[in-house]
Parts: C-alpha cells; structure tokens; sequence
C-alpha cells in the first residue's frame, strides 16, 4: 500500500468519525419550512433558545450542595401557574452541575429532604441540623434556594395607523377615477404594533449544611419583552409575534445566579 492511498484510507476514516460522532438533527416537518415566514419566526426562536454559560471557575470543583426548591412570591397569577419551585429548583441543579459544584440529586434524597425543608421553613435550625447528618445528606456542604421575589409587567406601548380617514380625504380632494383609485387603496391599510414588558427578578441564598446559618445572598433581575405587529393593505396582510418565553426567562435568571455563585463563593 502506498502512501497516498494511505492518506486517503486516513482521511476517510477520520470524516466516517466525525460524522458517527456529531449530534443527530432533525428536519421540520412544518408545510411552510424554508418560506420567508419560516425564516423570521426561525430567527426569532433562535435568539430565545437555551445557550450555555462558560463560569469562570468551572474548573474548580465546588461543595456539594442540595438544591431545595424555593419560593414564587409573585401575585401575578399567570406567573405562579406556569411556574412552581421545583421548576427552578431543576433548573439550578442543571447549571451548578455545569459550572462543577457536586450537586445531590433531590429525588435520591426521599423523604429526608422533605423533613429538612419542613423543618429549615419552620425556623427550627437545631432539627434542620440534625436531618442533614443522617445517609447521604452527611457529605452537605451548602443547601442553595433560588426565590422568585418579582414577576410584573410594567409598561406597555401601542401604534397604529388607520387609512381610512387618509382615504376619505384623498376621494375629496383627488376627483376622478385617479381620486377613487387612491381613496380605495389608502383606505385598506392599517398597521399595529403592541409592545410590553416584564421585570422578573430572582433572588438566591447559600446555607451552611451544618450551621444553617446565611453564608451569602443575591438578587437580580431581567426584563422580559414581548411583541406583535400586523399590517394589512387590500386583500394582503402578514403579521409578527413574539418573545422570550417565562421558562427561557427563568433559566436565564439562573444562569445569572450561577455565574455570580461560582465567581465569588466557590
């Protein structure tokens, strides 16, 4: 066998690899896939799918810690539907895991959690203690909780523009048929835009295992914009919608809580 054939067994062996190894992907079975409506509604899901954080330290091995689901202290009721603690509380563990911290996983721990969290919520510190030394929960370092303490929406704006009265004037004025032509095509465009946004803030806390004393806090907040637009001009008409979905929102806020847990308190 020479060496070019050689190189050529080795390159071809080397591209089979790469393509058994690479992450599988999935056509779209939607009819309009590929069409200019595509296109956009693609793009704007794009920006609202999860990205992963690079933390600072995560080559540093954190404590092992719990994750135990916090509190949702908003009254807006469409938040606390959608979300509850435990929905955080599995977002957190995906992300401490990432940036290296030992995570337990909650579902392993049993009822022994469950009494810890009774007992931590009642302020009854010297129980809480005593739960955390007993199976798998000895090795604790840290108990982190992530609250919600803030989901509303606090502005919202709107514009439109109605060619009826445009057209109306434009059949005074123009006279003939170019008059009438004008008149019946203002006249069919209307334009709207609404806009609103949310400020969600979360606020997280590290508890010391053994002392369940405070060992740091933090809080933070996004704003959350949501969007629609629609034109309409004779028979024609299209329209936009969009934003960044409450769990997306959520996930971010946790991300943020993470980076800053693993910058300064790992």
């Amino acid at each position: 066998m020479n060496n070019t054939t050689l190189r050529l067994l080795c390159v071809a062996f080397l591209a089979a690899a790469a393509t058994a190894s690479a992450q599988p992907t999935f056509d779209s079975p939607s009819p309009t896939q590929g069409s200019d409506t595509s296109k956009k509604a693609n793009e704007m899901a794009d920006k609202g799918m999860y990205k992963p954080v690079e933390y600072a330290n995560a080559g540093k091995p954190g404590p092992a810690l719990i994750v135990i689901p916090g509190e949702v202290k908003s009254n807006n009721a469409n938040f606390a539907q959608k979300f509850g603690p435990n929905n955080i509380a599995d977002f957190a563990e995906l992300e401490l895991s990432k940036a290296n911290f030992k995570v337990l996983e909650r579902a392993n721990l049993g009822p022994l959690l469950q009494e810890f969290q009774l007992a931590y919520n009642l302020g009854d510190p010297q129980a809480a203690r005593k739960y955390l030394q007993k199976g798998k929960l000895k090795t604790t370092k840290w108990v982190v909780k992530f609250d919600i303490l803030k989901a509303e929406q606090v502005a919202q704006a709107q514009s439109g523009f109605d060619g009826r009265p445009v057209g109306a004037l434009l059949g005074i004025f123009g006279g003939g048929l170019g008059g009438a032509a004008a008149d019946v095509a203002v006249s069919s465009v209307k334009t709207g835009e609404s806009t609103g946004v949310w400020i969600i803030g979360m606020r997280w806390k590290i508890i010391d295992a053994n002392t369940t004393e405070q060992v740091a806090q933090g809080y933070t907040e996004e704003k959350m914009e949501l969007g629609a637009k629609a034109t309409s001009v004779m028979d024609f008409s299209g329209g936009e919608q969009g934003g960044l979905t409450l769990d997306g929102m959520v996930q971010r806020l946790v991300q943020k809580n993470v980076w800053e847990i693993d910058s300064k308190h790992k």
